[in-house]
C-alpha cells in the first residue's frame, strides 16, 4: 500500500524497468537473509514497495503530455465497463468505460479509462456492460490528484484519466455479451418482483430495491439526505452486509436440505457471484464476495477462520488486480471499518462478556432453556454495542475526510437500522425465491414484511436527523491531515490487537481518545 501511495505521488513517469528490476533484486537478496528476520523483512518490504510503485503507474497509464490541455470535442468508441444507476432521464446514460477507438489525432487515448455521460440518439439502444458505443462530446482531463469528496476525486481515485461530458451517444458499435444481457434482464425482473403488492407505496418500494439491489438511485433526494446525515447510507450499496446476509440465507437453506459441504460451498459461491454481477459488480460487492468466499472455504476445509488473514488476503488480491482501488473512498472506509471490527470490536466484546457473566454461581449443566436464552440475548446485545462502538473512530475520521460530515449519532442509528435492514434484505430475498417458484402471493407477503421493516428505518431516519448534534458539517484543515489521522488510527488498532489491548498502554480507550483529539485539533466545523 505504501508503494502504491509513492507511485501515485510521484509527479512524472518513472523508469518502470529500473524500478521493477530493483524490486526483483531486493526480493532475491532477501531470500539470502532469511536467517536474519529483521533484515529479511526490511528487504522484502522494500521490494514490495518498489514493485507496487511501478505497478500503480503502469495500471494508471496516465499520459503526461495531456496535462493542462483545454477541453476539446472528440468522437470516441468506448467499451462500457460499469453503468451508474439512478439516472432519472431514461434517455441519458453514464458510467465508466475504456476507449477502444478514436480518430487518428487522438489515437494515443486508446486503452484509457474514461467516464462518460450523455443523451442517447433516437433509436440507439441503452448501453449495457460490455457493449461498445460511439459517443461524441467534450473531452476533459481528470486532475491527477483531485480533492477527496469531489466527483473528480472519485474518478482520480478510480484511475480514470479522462471524462466525456455534454455527450451524445451516436450508435452501438457492438452489442453486449449474452451473459451481461441476461444480468440486465434479471435486474429488471428483480426490481419488478420486489414491488409487487406495493404499487401504492412507491417510496417504500424504492427503499426495498435500494437495500436488496444496491440501487441507491431509487431513493428520493430527501431520503438520501436523511440516510447520509444519520450515517446509514451504507445500507444502500451492495457490500459486506448484503453479501454476508445472503450467504447465510443460502447456507441455511442448503444445510436444511442436507446438501454436502463441498457442494454447498460451490452453490453458494456461484449464486453469490451471480448476485454480485446482477447488481452491477460494484467494487464493494466484489471485495465482500472475496471475504465471504475465503471464510466459507475455511469452513469447508475445517480450519479455524483467521479474520485478519482473510482481510489481508482479499486486500492484496484486490490491489494486485486494481491498485487504484486503494485511493477510493469505498476501499478506505470498508477495509478501515472491517479492520476496526476485527482488531477492536471482537476483542472488546469478548472482554465485556467475560467481565459481566450471567448466572456465574450456577453450573452450566444446570442451565435451563431460559438461562440459555437470556445469556444469548446478553451476548447479542454486548456484541452489537461493542461492534458499533468499534466502528465509530474510523467512520468519524473517514466521514469528515471523504464526505465533509461528522456523524456521531451514526452509532445509535446503526444499532437499530442494521438489524431491520437485514430483515428487509432477507424478506426481499425470500420474495424473489417465492416469485421464481411461481408463488406470487407468498412473494407479496414477503414484500410487505420487508417494506414494514424498512418503513421503520425510513421514518426513523427522518425523525432521527432532526435531533440536534446528530451530524455536523466538518472538514480537516488539510486532506493530508485526515489521511495521516486515518493511518495512525489503523496503526493503533493493529498495535492494540498485537498487545492484547494492554491496560497499561491505554486499553480499548486508546483509539477513542486519539479520535477525540483529532476532532478537536485537526477538524474545523464551518457554520451552516
Amino acid at each position: 500500500m505504501l508503494g502504491l501511495v509513492v507511485g501515485r505521488l510521484i509527479p512524472g513517469p518513472m523508469n518502470h524497468n529500473m524500478v521493477l528490476g530493483t524490486g526483483i533484486l531486493l526480493a532475491l537478496v532477501s531470500s539470502l537473509a532469511a536467517s536474519r528476520p529483521v533484515l529479511w523483512g526490511a528487504l522484502l518490504a522494500a521490494s514490495a514497495m518498489c514493485t507496487a510503485a511501478s505497478w500503480s503507474q503502469i495500471v494508471r497509464n496516465r499520459l503526461p503530455h495531456w496535462d493542462g490541455r483545454a477541453p476539446r470535442e472528440a468522437v470516441l468508441e468506448v467499451k462500457v465497463e460499469r453503468l451508474f444507476a439512478g439516472q432519472p432521464d431514461l434517455r441519458k446514460a453514464g458510467g465508466l468505460g475504456r476507449i477502444t477507438g478514436a480518430r487518428p489525432h487522438l489515437s494515443s487515448l486508446v486503452g484509457q479509462k474514461i467516464q462518460f455521460s450523455g443523451r442517447m440518439r433516437s433509436g440507439v439502444p441503452r448501453p449495457m456492460r460490455s457493449s461498445v458505443i460511439e459517443i461524441a462530446g467534450q473531452l476533459e482531463v481528470v486532475p491527477r490528484l483531485a480533492p477527496p469528496g469531489t466527483f473528480d476525486g472519485y474518478l482520480s481515485g478510480a484511475g480514470v484519466n479522462f471524462k466525456l461530458t455534454r455527450a451524445r451517444i451516436l450508435s452501438e458499435r457492438s452489442p453486449a455479451l449474452s451473459y451481461w444481457r441476461w444480468c440486465d434482464r434479471m435486474q429488471h425482473t428483480m426490481c419488478e418482483q420486489v414491488g409487487v403488492g406495493l404499487e401504492s407505496r412507491p417510496a417504500l418500494v424504492g427503499v426495498l430495491r435500494a437495500v436488496l439491489l444496491g440501487s441507491s438511485g431509487e431513493l428520493s433526494a430527501e431520503q438520501d439526505n436523511w440516510f447520509t446525515q444519520s450515517g446509514t447510507l451504507h445500507l444502500f450499496s451492495v457490500s459486506g452486509l448484503h453479501v454476508g446476509v445472503i450467504a447465510m440465507a443460502f447456507s441455511g437453506v442448503l444445510s436444511a436440505l442436507r446438501v454436502p459441504a463441498w457442494a454447498r460451498f460451490i452453490v453458494i459461491i456461484v449464486l453469490l457471484w451471480l448476485y454480485v454481477d446482477v447488481t452491477g459488480r460494484a467494487p464493494s460487492a466484489v471485495r465482500a464476495f472475496l471475504m465471504v468466499a475465503l471464510f466459507q472455504f475455511a469452513k469447508v476445509m475445517r480450519l479455524p477462520p483467521n479474520n485478519m488473514s482473510i482481510l489481508t488476503s482479499t486486500a492484496m488480491l484486490v490491489l494486485v488486480v486494481d491498485p487504484m482501488q486503494l485511493f477510493s473512498a469505498s476501499f478506505q472506509m470498508s477495509y478501515g471499518i472491517v479492520l476496526a471490527l476485527i482488531s477492536l470490536g471482537l476483542p472488546m466484546a469478548r472482554a465485556w462478556e467475560d467481565r459481566h457473566p450471567m448466572f456465574h454461581d450456577r453450573p452450566l449443566a444446570l442451565w435451563t432453556w431460559r438461562h440459555r436464552l437470556l445469556d444469548s440475548i446478553r451476548r447479542a446485545l454486548i456484541g452489537a454495542v461493542a461492534l458499533g462502538l468499534a466502528t465509530l473512530p474510523v467512520s468519524l475520521v473517514t466521514g469528515v475526510l471523504i464526505f465533509g460530515l461528522a456523524t456521531p449519532g451514526a452509532l445509535f442509528a446503526n444499532l437499530v437500522s442494521i438489524p431491520l435492514a437485514s430483515i428487509g434484505l432477507i424478506a426481499g430475498f425470500c420474495s424473489l425465491m417465492a416469485c421464481a417458484c411461481g408463488e406470487n402471493l407468498l412473494g407479496v407477503v414477503f414484500n410487505h414484511a420487508g417494506a414494514l421493516a424498512l418503513a421503520v428505518v425510513d421514518h426513523g431516519a427522518e425523525r432521527f436527523v432532526q435531533i440536534p448534534g446528530i451530524s455536523y458539517a466538518a472538514r480537516f484543515r488539510t486532506p493530508s491531515a485526515g489521511h495521516l489521522a486515518l493511518l495512525i488510527l489503523i496503526g493503533l488498532c493493529l498495535a492494540g490487537l498485537q498487545t492484547g489491548w494492554n491496560r497499561r498502554m491505554g486499553g480499548f480507550w486508546l483509539p477513542f481518545v486519539f479520535t477525540a483529539f483529532v476532532m478537536i485539533l485537526l477538524v474545523t466545523f464551518p457554520s451552516g
